[in-house]
């Protein structure tokens, strides 16, 4: 199994991270300019057991992505666990933490990858791609959720 961590501080309410996250629409504002994401049921309401369907196209390869919502913890934790996907297993963690006047934000996933041995010559590149996209989340959430509060 494979990890990868990605942990930032903002200067908002632990509400208000939270409430980002489960708003679906936002998945669209965070996503890097070289990856388009199509929400496919746009009308998706995050809860417990519910699939939330997307297609992303990177480097003109489209892929279908069915993640479902595995554990909503108002306000700290929300867990998604990718049953279609590009990869053999994929759970995400969004965990939420008020620091003082300030919340962390902490993504964790979980992963394994196709193939096999195989498969696992590409983690280093995998480990690349997944920090440059959860670089540009926590950048573009911060900047968000910063200017909403007046800061």
């Amino acid at each position: 199994m494979n990890t990868f961590e990605k942990v930032s501080t903002i200067n908002c309410s632990l509400e208000d991270l939270f409430d980002f996250h489960l708003d679906i629409k936002n998945l669209e504002n965070i996503t890097p300019p070289d990856t388009k994401v199509k929400l496919l049921n746009k009308d998706f309401i995050p809860h417990e057991g519910g699939v939330l369907k997307i297609r992303t196209v990177k480097n003109f390869i489209p892929i279908t992505w069915e993640v479902e919502i595995a554990k909503i913890e108002k306000p700290n934790l929300l867990v998604d666990i990718a049953h279609k996907s590009p990869f053999k297993y994929w759970k995400h963690y969004h965990i939420f933490t008020q620091k003082g006047n300030i919340c962390e934000l902490k993504d964790v996933v979980e992963y394994e990858l196709p193939l096999g041995a195989l498969g696992q010559l590409f983690n280093f590149f995998i480990q690349s791609e997944l920090k440059k996209m959860f670089d540009f989340r926590h950048k573009v959430t911060k900047e968000i959720l910063n200017y909403k509060a007046g800061r």
